[in-house]
C-alpha cells in the first residue's frame, strides 16, 4: 500500500506512533491525521506529574510531525462507513481510505449523576491545568480511585501539603501491584499524611456542584476539590453501526486487526480479543502503533503488540516495572530495603517468566528488562 491513503483517527501516542512507523517502513502515499484536542498532539504521562507540578512543563509536551509529510484535520472523527471506506469528521468533510487505524483513545470514566456539576477528572491538558489551577487554593482534597492515576494525583496533593483523602474499594494498587507491594505504598501514604478510605461499594458524588463524596455506608466526607480517577471508557461512539466496537472498545489480535478489513486499531481503545483483556498503558499503546502500521501496509510486524513495560511516580519513589502483570504473594527475591524506599524486586512467575520491579532504585530500562528475561531455576 505502498501509494495509498491511510488515514489515522485519533492523535494519541498509538496514533502518532504509527503515523511515524507508517514512514519508516517505507509508505509513500498520504497519511491524515484526524484529532479533535485544541492543542493537537502531545504526550500524555507527564499530566498526572510535572504539568500538575509545575506550568513550565506545558511547552514540552508536543510531538513533532512536520518530518512526516502528513495532513492534520483539526476536527474529529464523528461517523465512518466501512463498506464505503470514509469517515465523516466533525466539519462535515468525508475523508476516504484505503486502510484505516483507529488510535481514539479513551475518556476518563465519570460517575457524576447526570447534570450534576463540578466533577474533575484527568485525562487532557486541559484537565490538567484546570486541577493544577484548582490546587492552587485548594485546602483540602479527595481522591476518587487509589489506580496509578489516583495516587499521583494524591502525590501532587502532598508535593503541595494538602491535606488528602483517597477512596477506593481496595488498597492502593493492588489490583495492579497485589498486596505486597500495596502494603508498602500504603504504609508511605500514611507517613505521609495520606488518609486512605477503602469502601465496600462504589460511591457517589454529593453536593451540585460537588463537594464531597458518599460513602456506601451514609458518611458524606467534603473537601474544596473532589477528583474522580476511575479509570477509562473507550471512545468509540463515532463507530456506531460498524460493528467494530463493543463495550470493551475495539477488539484487536496480535496484528492489530480489528474484525472489519483493512481496519486496524492500537492504544486505549483496543482490547485483546484472545482474552478480552484490556490493557491501557503507554508502553502497549507504542507497540500497538508500531504492528498496526505494519500490518496496515501488509507487512509482518517485527514486534508484540504489547510491552510489559510501565513506570510511575508515587510520593516521590520512582516505580518500574518489566514483566506480566498482576502482582501476587510476596517477591521471590529483594535486592535493597523496601522501607528506605530504595530496592529491586523480582516475582518468578509459575509460566517460567520474571517481573522485576525497581522501586525507588535507578536502573535503566534495558537493565530491567535484561533482569526479567534472565533464566531462573
Amino acid at each position: 500500500m505502498s501509494e495509498r491513503c491511510a488515514v489515522i483517527v485519533g492523535e494519541s501516542v498509538a496514533g502518532v506512533t504509527a503515523a511515524r512507523e507508517l514512514r519508516a517502513l517505507g509508505h509513500r502515499g498520504t497519511i491524515t491525521l484526524v484529532g479533535a484536542d485544541p492543542y493537537g498532539s502531545y504526550y500524555r504521562p507527564p499530566l498526572s506529574k510535572a504539568v500538575l507540578e509545575d506550568s513550565a512543563a506545558d511547552d514540552t509536551l508536543g510531538y513533532r510531525l512536520d518530518d512526516l509529510d502528513l495532513t492534520g484535520v483539526r476536527s474529529g472523527a464523528v461517523s465512518a462507513d466501512v463498506d464505503r471506506r470514509t469517515i465523516v469528521t466533525g466539519d462535515g468533510d468525508t475523508l476516504s481510505y484505503d486502510a484505516l487505524i483507529i488510535a481514539t483513545g479513551a475518556e476518563a470514566r465519570r460517575i457524576a449523576k447526570p447534570g450534576q456539576q463540578g466533577e474533575l477528572v484527568l485525562r487532557t491538558f486541559d484537565d490538567a491545568r484546570i486541577l493544577r489551577s484548582r490546587l492552587d487554593t485548594a485546602t483540602s482534597v479527595i481522591v476518587v480511585g487509589a489506580g496509578f492515576l489516583g495516587m499521583e494525583v494524591v502525590s501532587a496533593c502532598v508535593a503541595r501539603a494538602i491535606p488528602v483523602t483517597v477512596i477506593d474499594v481496595e488498597p492502593p494498587l493492588r489490583t495492579i501491584l497485589g498486596s505486597y507491594l500495596s502494603g508498602v505504598i500504603s504504609a508511605r501514604a500514611e507517613r505521609h499524611g495520606v488518609r486512605v478510605v477503602r469502601t465496600t461499594d462504589f460511591v457517589t458524588l454529593s453536593g451540585d456542584p460537588v463537594s464531597g463524596v458518599a460513602l456506601p455506608d451514609g458518611a458524606v466526607l467534603t473537601a474544596d476539590l473532589v477528583v474522580t480517577c476511575a479509570g477509562e471508557v473507550p471512545n468509540t461512539s463515532w463507530l456506531a453501526g460498524t460493528g467494530l466496537a463493543d463495550r470493551n472498545g475495539i477488539g484487536i489480535d496480535n496484528a492489530c486487526r480489528t474484525t472489519v478489513a483493512d481496519v486496524y486499531a492500537a492504544g486505549d481503545v483496543t482490547y485483546r480479543r484472545a482474552d478480552n483483556r484490556r490493557a491501557p498503558f503507554w508502553s502497549n499503546a507504542v507497540a500497538q502503533g508500531k504492528v498496526a502500521a505494519a500490518s496496515a501496509l501488509g507487512l509482518q510486524p517485527t514486534g508484540a503488540p504489547d510491552d510489559n513495560y510501565f513506570w510511575t511516580e508515587i510520593l516521590t519513589t520512582a516505580i518500574k516495572v518489566v514483566g506480566p502483570l498482576p502482582l501476587s504473594g510476596a517477591p521471590t527475591r529483594v535486592d535493597g530495603d523496601v522501607a528506605d524506599g530504595s530496592a529491586l524486586l523480582t516475582w518468578h512467575h509459575d509460566t517460567g517468566q520474571a517481573t522485576v520491579v525497581a522501586y525507588g532504585v535507578r536502573k535503566p530500562i534495558a537493565r530491567l528488562r535484561a533482569l526479567a528475561a534472565s533464566p531462573f531455576k
